[in-house]
């Protein structure tokens, strides 16, 4: 054989072996593609990757509620709707003992979509208290449910406007009286209260329908809002019978009284300070 005839085979053998490395490339690339389609439409059991936000507890871990158990913090309802808070079980009245939340200010469990809820109305022979767990929504519409109740029981009949009488919030004896905002324009309103208290937010947009700045601070979600509301408590020697606790230039008021906010106002206007 001739070195041309060499050189043509060789170069017909390179060819071909080339062929056949492209086919089988061809062939997986196929396969790979076939597997890919394949894949997400075969899949019927959805997994965890770790990317999936993690659902929220349906029951809390468990919270043992004595008399003498420490950092507590006990929220009862009245018959009117109103929140009251307390600092042991035993200054919970009769009226709010069968459904009191519970919450440890040095503990997060309980601060926010589910709640601990406790009945004092028996206690158990080692001395502690049932304690189950109440999803926020339910807590709120108990609320709900006794305001619309004592609204209904106690409710005056709509009065008929009177001829040239005060035009409401926006006129000469509303909030937004003329010079309001100018004599307050230094005070800050300092509210402590939680996202639930309806009386807290009335607050809020109380003051602000007065043109008068105010800060809410959550006892729930800051411990430290807490310990500071329970300090000004303490010096102006009161204790918390409900919130909002309304800090207005260190006049410390219990609840939400536009009276008693006006008052306070007015004194700080004149200088009240902390």
């Amino acid at each position: 054989m001739t070195g041309a005839a060499r050189g043509a085979g060789a170069g017909a053998r390179g060819v071909a072996a080339r062929a056949r490395r492209a086919a089988a490339l061809l062939a997986l690339a196929a396969a790979a593609l076939g597997s890919a389609a394949l894949g997400p439409a075969a899949c019927t059991e959805k997994r965890d990757d770790g990317t999936t936000p993690a659902a929220a507890p349906a029951e809390l871990p468990p919270l043992e509620l004595r008399d003498d158990t420490a950092n507590l913090m006990l929220t009862w309802i009245d018959e009117k709707g109103d929140t009251h808070v307390e600092l042991r079980p035993a200054d919970v009245p009769a009226e709010g003992r069968s459904m009191v939340r519970a919450m440890l200010s040095d503990r997060t469990e309980g601060t926010r979509d589910v709640f601990y809820v406790a009945d004092l109305t028996q206690k158990r022979p080692d001395g502690t208290y049932a304690v189950r767990t109440m999803p926020r929504r339910e807590w709120e519409s108990q609320l709900e449910k006794r305001r619309a109740e004592h609204l209904a029981k106690t409710a005056p009949p709509p009065a008929a406007p009177v001829p040239g009488g005060p035009a409401g919030p926006g006129g000469p004896a509303g909030p937004g009286a003329p010079g309001a905002p100018s004599q307050l324009a230094g005070v800050t309103v300092i509210i402590y209260g939680a996202s639930w208290c309806k009386p807290c937010h009335q607050a809020a947009d109380y003051l602000r329908a007065k043109g008068v700045a105010s800060i809410v601070k959550d006892i729930e979600e800051d411990p430290t809002a807490a310990a500071e509301m329970q300090d000004k408590l303490a010096k102006s020697h009161q204790r918390g019978g409900s919130i909002p606790i309304i800090d207005v230039r260190g006049q410390i008021l219990v609840g939400f009284s536009p009276h008693a906010i006006d008052q306070a106002l007015a004194r700080a206007a004149r200088g009240t300070t902390l």
